[in-house]
């Protein structure tokens, strides 16, 4: 598969260049779906009595055995507040799956934006202090936001700039399937994206735009807005509730749809192994 990584202000891990085509046709492109990793430079910094060190080496083991074209973390790389020690644990955790394949990287509001780019050495583009990645497949497109707003503040906030980029982008892409990637929650609370129904704003006009994915809330849901599908993903590190999985999904993208294949190893376990295949709109 063609795969192509536009550096707007952005971070793979490593080229997506560097590896070879996945799979006998471009039909599908899948990619492993991880969020709130929440990585400490102490590997047995525990919290409800989960270790997210061992549960992201857990996580690296299953993506390396299932041969993604890819995996993505959507935000929440860091512990708490994004310290140097954390992003060098996390490198070292990832080093197993970024020598094998693309590792995109985006970040939550327990991230560091100035720690993090020392650590893995981000450039500016397009949307100054930003990370945006662009990640173009034959049959879908993705683009990760940054809803960054500050490290340890519970709110996000695209801002202005990265929705007026967003909005030119949108304009000037073609018709493929588009799939959003934010960190925060896409509600009205105050520890919610902030700027949320003007994002939608944004993709309204656009009925490419097919789906949200999020994380921030460790939990793994379905709901829908004006006809887009907004899928929390599960964290990797620990979950709030016991009613909530703790891993990663497995996403299967077509031109048409996405199937979602729960892969849970703590927390509630019930789902693991369970799909959900989602239809895009018209």
């Amino acid at each position: 598969m063609t795969q192509v990584t536009h550096a707007v202000g952005a971070i793979a891990l490593v080229s997506a260049g560097a590896f070879p085509a996945r799979g006998a046709d471009q039909q599908t492109f899948r990619l492993a779906l991880l969020s709130d990793t929440h990585i400490a430079a102490d590997p047995k910094d525990a919290n409800r009595k989960f270790l997210p060190t061992e549960n992201l080496k857990q996580v690296v083991a299953q993506v390396l055995a299932s041969q993604p074209g890819g995996a993505l973390i959507n935000g929440d790389l860091s512990r708490l507040t994004g310290e140097p020690g954390d992003y060098d644990a996390l490198k070292q955790l990832l080093q197993p799956l970024s020598e094998r394949l693309p590792v995109y990287l985006g970040l939550g509001n327990h991230d560091d934006r100035t720690n993090f780019a020392k650590a893995f050495k981000t450039t500016s583009g397009a949307v100054t202090d930003r990370v945006i990645l662009v990640i173009e497949q034959p049959v879908v497109r993705i683009i990760q936001l940054d809803s960054l707003l500050y490290p340890n503040k519970t709110p996000g906030f695209l801002g202005k700039p990265q929705r007026e980029w967003l909005s030119k982008y949108l304009s000037g892409s073609d018709s493929r399937a588009t799939i959003l990637f934010v960190h925060h929650t896409l509600k009205d609370g105050d520890g919610d994206l902030l700027d949320v129904d003007r994002l939608f704003d944004v993709i309204r006009p656009h009925k490419k735009v097919k789906a949200i994915f999020y994380g921030h809330s460790h939990e793994y849901n379905f709901t829908e807005r004006d006809g887009v599908h907004l899928v929390n993903i599960p964290a990797v590190g620990y979950n709030f509730n016991d009613k909530e999985p703790v891993g990663w999904v497995d996403a299967s993208f077509t031109e048409a749809t996405v199937t979602l294949k729960l892969r849970a190893i703590g927390g509630n376990l019930t789902g693991d192994g369970q799909s959900k295949t989602i239809t895009w709109r018209g």
